[in-house]
């Protein structure tokens, strides 16, 4: 008998001329199973888990049903509010995709998970508190203590991503629904959640349903899958037989739009590739190691057009009595590296390792305290006033995440012409507008976009967007932040490949700042490896891919791979 059990299932929005964002979805779980849920943006996945745990926003409507089976039967459909109130956190429970917007930005990380324990259990405050802290241990969080009394700001991604999933299991539920619980975490962050989820699993006895974008992430993870396109459940199986012999075209595509680690397309497959292909299983050109030899070969002839040596820098974290620095962090240390023209350079490690740092300190966004930073010959250090701003618009970067970046207030028309106008490129607003219009077709924005706002645009669209503005004021350089971390595998596969061809087209060089090495070495000619803001390796790409030296390449590489 399945604990869970969800039946025809469906969910609109809108008032007349309804929205079906879930349609007529049926699944059940068997107790301590785990289902993974997989599909794009806009596929459903969140909406179902959402269904539920009870949590749709008011003006959806759903129908059919979801039965838990546990001493008794509940239709959670059928529930009032107040009821659904009492086995939300103790029954069911949810690790919402990300932790920062999840978690109380003005409580304590502790006070939170202590506040479902008050709801939910008879506990008087110091057991609860005792329980917290003995949450925080379950979930390999350091120093539970001190972690107790801070805020959500004062943590890591992954330390977030801990609180929460101690605060999903604090009252032991039986059904867990982790919703993209490891988006835009690094490869070796990523791995340790999984393994504590699985961990949690056996241990509680739970059932999990695992949402995610991401088939090699739910693979490692699940035991069965289904997969969702546009609200609709378009093919379901064991976890092995839809990785191994997937049936629905679509499927093929989520699957091979990942990047391989035993080949490199000239072009990454995309969903539809299969879907809008009678032949979907056909074959992508690859490129073979002689014309990639003639590749690097030819790119590495020339000099040099960025050179940076001996580059250090720190902040300083706290100041003694008498304004002395006291507690020095060491960003960079010793950072060495040449770019030529035309390559892209992967810069690869964890949260903190220094890539971002070095890509803001490369534009002269942060100053090094010491070394030398040289543009086609130049010391950047020197360059003052207009020169200043000249090198800035020749070296542009793309920001991690596309809606924090544009301002909510302008159209994305304005944003991709407003650069123009502050660096007084073209002399009349029609000869912008035209470069704007040229810009759009080339990161293949709908010109009827103009006067749309960012809220207005899907996560791929807008991420289009801030790379049509960088390319406005018609760079050589491009540091490319993580600039793909958060989309799905599918629209991510359509970045990187439009990265690729505007690359070829405008002759652009990238510095590709990323914790995804899959993604990296597809894209990458050479690679950086960054540990604790140091270069701890580097060389041609599939080089150090097949024959990593640092056990700590060795460790991102089986994260990402295996």
């Amino acid at each position: 008998m399945p604990l869970l059990e969800v039946k025809d299932l469906t969910v609109t929005f809108g008032n007349g001329n309804f929205n079906t964002a879930v349609n007529n979805l049926n699944f059940s779980l068997e107790p301590a199973e785990t289902l993974g849920i997989v599909g794009e943006s806009g596929s459903g996945k969140t909406l179902t888990g959402l269904s539920i745990i009870g949590l749709l926003p008011p003006e959806a409507k759903v129908y059919g049903n979801i039965f838990i089976r546990n001493e008794t039967v509940l239709d959670i459909l059928s529930l009032p509010e107040k009821e659904k109130q009492k086995f939300r956190g103790s029954l069911i429970s949810m690790i919402f995709q990300e932790p920062m917007t999840a978690l109380n930005p003005v409580m304590f990380c502790g006070r939170q998970v202590e506040e479902i324990l008050h709801i939910h259990t008879n506990l008087s405050y110091r057991e609860r508190k005792l329980k917290v802290l003995e949450l925080f241990n379950e979930v390999l969080l350091p120093d539970p203590n001190s972690l107790y009394y801070k805020y959500p700001h004062q943590l890591s991604g992954g330390q977030r991503q801990r609180v929460m999933i101690a605060m999903a299991v604090a009252c032991n539920p039986q059904i867990l629904i982790a919703d993209e619980p490891t988006t835009a975490l690094d490869l070796t962050v990523q791995q340790s959640i999984l393994k504590l989820i699985k961990k949690l699993q056996v241990k509680h006895k739970l059932t999990v349903i695992f949402i995610s974008h991401d088939l090699s992430v739910v693979s490692k993870i699940s035991d069965k899958i289904i997969v969702m396109y546009r609200g609709n459940l378009i093919e379901s199986g064991l976890t092995k037989e839809i990785l191994r012999k997937p049936k629905n075209p679509y499927t093929k595509g989520l699957i091979s739009c990942k990047p391989r680690f035993d080949m490199r397309y000239k072009r990454l497959p995309v969903v539809e590739d299969f879907t809008q292909n009678k032949n979907s299983d056909k074959k992508f050109d690859t490129i073979s190691t002689e014309e990639r030899r003639k590749i690097l070969d030819k790119l590495y002839s020339d000099e040099p057009v960025l050179s940076i040596s001996n580059i250090h820098s720190f902040y300083v974290q706290k100041f003694s009595f008498f304004g002395k620095p006291k507690n020095i962090f060491h960003a960079l240390t010793d950072i060495n590296l040449k770019l030529w023209k035309g390559e892209t350079l992967g810069l690869v490690g964890e949260s903190g390792s220094g890539k971002t740092t070095l890509g803001r300190t490369l534009m002269h966004l942060i100053e090094n305290t010491q070394g030398k930073i040289l543009f086609h010959g130049k010391d950047v250090s020197i360059l003052k006033g207009k020169e200043l701003v000249d090198f800035r618009k020749r070296i542009q970067l793309i920001f991690q995440d596309p809606y924090s970046s544009l301002n909510p207030n302008h159209t994305i028309g304005y944003s991709i012409l407003e650069p123009m106008i502050v660096h007084n490129i073209f002399k009349t607003q029609n000869e912008r507008r035209t470069r704007v219009k040229e810009l759009m077709r080339m990161t293949e924005l709908d010109w009827s976009w103009f006067h749309r706002y960012p809220h207005q645009l899907s996560g791929g669209q807008r991420q289009r967007v801030v790379l049509a503005r960088a390319l406005s004021l018609q760079p050589e350089i491009l540091i490319c932040d993580e600039s793909v971390s958060s989309l799905d595998v599918s629209i991510q596969a359509q970045i990187l490949n439009l990265l690729n061809d505007l690359k070829k087209q405008l002759g652009l060089t990238y510095i590709f700042i990323s914790h995804d090495l899959s993604v990296v070495k597809y894209m990458s000619d050479r690679i950086i490896i960054m540990k604790d803001g140091k270069i701890i390796e580097e060389g041609e790409t599939d080089e150090i891919c097949s024959n990593p030296k640092e056990e700590y390449t060795n460790i991102l590489f089986k994260a990402a791979f295996y």
